[in-house]
């Protein structure tokens, strides 16, 4: 009982620290992807707390145009090595990596998913609370979501001063959730022998 106890607080653990490091990757490498102020203090700690990893990584693999490949491999990397521990962990045993690297891929492409839910579900908050504030998380906030829903507004353009198109962002990003991801999820756990995680 008392192994048990102590396996559930080493995979908490695990999964804390590979989270929070992979959210922020996640988040640095999307704000460089819309081209967010570099210099904004939040972006200036992600760059800080994730340099050590990504610069050496950097020398090897270049960036692809704006997309930084080596934040998507290291993302993926940490997300491997954390599933691999909480296998070995729950099951004993390590997993097949072909199921490990699509798990991998599914769960941070999932991750990638709920940042933009839940920066757009601020954004509208803000946007009915405090409409035209300025500090350096809203700008950020904005500045992230704005790729999302400004083609949703050209779809959906405001009716009677109500703009509807975080509803519409919304269902497609769950749809994408239902349609792509858990399907990836489900494949990667099967081919890796891994019952659940």
């Amino acid at each position: 009982m008392g192994s048990g106890y102590l396996g559930e607080a080493f995979s908490f653990l695990i999964r804390t620290v590979f989270d929070l490091y992979i959210l922020a990757v996640a988040l640095r490498f999307l704000l460089q992807l819309v081209r967010a102020d570099f210099y904004n203090p939040i972006s200036q700690f992600l760059v800080k707390i994730t340099n050590p990893t990504l610069r050496p990584l950097r020398r090897i693999i270049p960036n692809y145009r704006n997309t930084d490949l080596s934040a998507i491999t290291i993302m993926i990397c940490l997300k491997i090595i954390e599933l691999m521990l909480l296998a070995l962990i729950i099951g004993g045993r390590i997993p097949v990596f072909s199921g490990l690297l699509i798990l991998s891929f599914a769960q941070i492409l999932n991750l990638i998913i709920y940042i933009f839910i839940i920066a757009i579900f601020i954004h509208v908050i803000l946007s009915w609370f405090s409409p035209g504030a300025y500090n350096p998380a809203t700008v950020l906030l904005y500045r992230l979501t704005e790729p999302l829903l400004k083609p949703a507004r050209q779809l959906l353009p405001p009716t009677g001063g109500l703009d509807l198109s975080p509803i519409f962002v919304f269902v497609f990003l769950q749809l994408l959730i239902i349609l792509l991801v858990k399907p990836l999820i489900h494949l990667g756990l099967s081919l890796s022998g891994i019952p659940y995680l």
